[in-house]
């Protein structure tokens, strides 16, 4: 059965910018606080938290959608790429992403889950306050 994590997130700023800022190294970096590795075209490559995240972009479709296949280090060699797609809509004065995450392996699922919102929501909301103040 497939593996299938849905969560969504508003923030303070619209989509687009928050689609530019996820494709652009220099302010993913500045979010997630570790260097990366994305282009802004399909087949770029990408790596994040020191190799601990990989994979390619499929496809991209601005300034709405990016698709990547993903990996972590904690997925068994066995195991293929998961599926990650996140959907960038404006919501009143407000930026959403609708992320779906398919076919991650069961055994780093919760970790997955839970990195989602440690690693990525909490530091982006926390990097856009400190941008407003």
């Amino acid at each position: 059965m497939r593996s299938v994590i849905s969560q969504s997130i508003t923030l303070p700023v619209p989509a687009q910018v928050l689609f530019e800022m996820y494709l652009d190294p220099v302010q993913h970096q500045a979010i997630t606080g570790s260097p990366v590795i994305i282009g802004k075209e399909a087949g770029a490559e990408f790596r994040a938290f020191d190799g601990v995240l990989s994979g390619t972009i499929l496809a991209v479709s601005s300034p709405n959608l990016i698709v990547q296949s993903w990996r972590s280090t904690a997925f068994k060699p066995a195991d293929p790429d998961s599926t990650l797609i996140l959907n960038f809509i404006d919501d009143e004065a407000f930026g959403k992403i609708d992320l779906v995450h398919l076919d991650v392996p069961e055994h780093d699922y919760d970790g997955v889950t839970q990195g989602w919102e440690k690693f990525y929501w909490t530091p982006w909301r926390e990097y856009l306050q400190s941008r407003a103040q």
